[in-house]
């Protein structure tokens, strides 16, 4: 194992163990390490969905930017 991967190794333990302090007391049971890094990555794709959403909502807006405004008619007074 070359440095590089004994550093990600490392981090991977320190989230992993994050998740679990977060997790387990609203869940109300143990953790293993595979049910910590399953609701990492359940948690990041979560995100990654919401980002993917955001997106395309801002594109569509953008597209819809290009689009010709139409004009509601109303009336205007000028009260003098």
């Amino acid at each position: 194992m070359n440095r590089l991967d004994a550093v990600n190794d490392n981090e991977m333990g320190k989230q992993i163990a994050r998740t679990r302090q977060v997790w387990q007391p609203r869940i109300g049971c143990a953790l293993a390490d595979e049910d910590a890094r399953q609701i990492m990555h359940n948690v990041a794709g979560f995100f990654g969905v919401l980002a993917e959403w955001s997106q395309a909502e801002r594109l569509e807006a953008d597209n819809d930017a290009a689009a010709p405004a139409s004009r509601k008619k109303t009336e205007v007074r000028h009260d003098r």
